[in-house]
């Protein structure tokens, strides 16, 4: 059996799993933007959902993940991964969490040490 056959095409998995969407209608993810599940998230009704719904869900039932790490998990585009965490979004499931770091509170001393670091490696 050949390989498209097997595991079918990935361009019409990725149209089928995205309902022919080729972007989000709100909400925007970055590479790095924390993922968790809503505190509402477990009493919220999962029929609605589609398989990969539901794995980002389990996955995140474990620990906050990045968008990257997701798509990773997954083995799905991060374009991809954008739409159905929007959906996921809307319907009250996941919430993101703020960056680790933000650049405006960043010291001088923050960067020397993270410098000295570099150089030890």
């Amino acid at each position: 059996m050949s390989q498209a056959r097997r595991g079918g095409d990935p361009l019409v998995r990725t149209y089928v799993v995205t309902s022919g969407r080729s972007h989000a209608s709100r909400n925007h993810f970055d590479h790095i933007t924390l993922i968790t599940l809503s505190e509402s998230a477990a009493h919220l009704s999962r029929a609605q959902l589609n398989p990969e719904h539901a794995a980002i869900l389990e996955k995140l039932a474990h620990s906050a993940q990045s968008v990257a790490e997701l798509g990773a998990f997954l083995r799905l585009p991060v374009s991809v991964l954008r739409i159905l965490l929007a959906d996921l979004m809307a319907s009250g499931h996941i919430n993101t969490l703020q960056r680790i770091t933000d650049a405006a509170n960043t010291t001088r001393t923050l960067l020397e040490d993270v410098l000295a670091g570099l150089r030890k490696l």
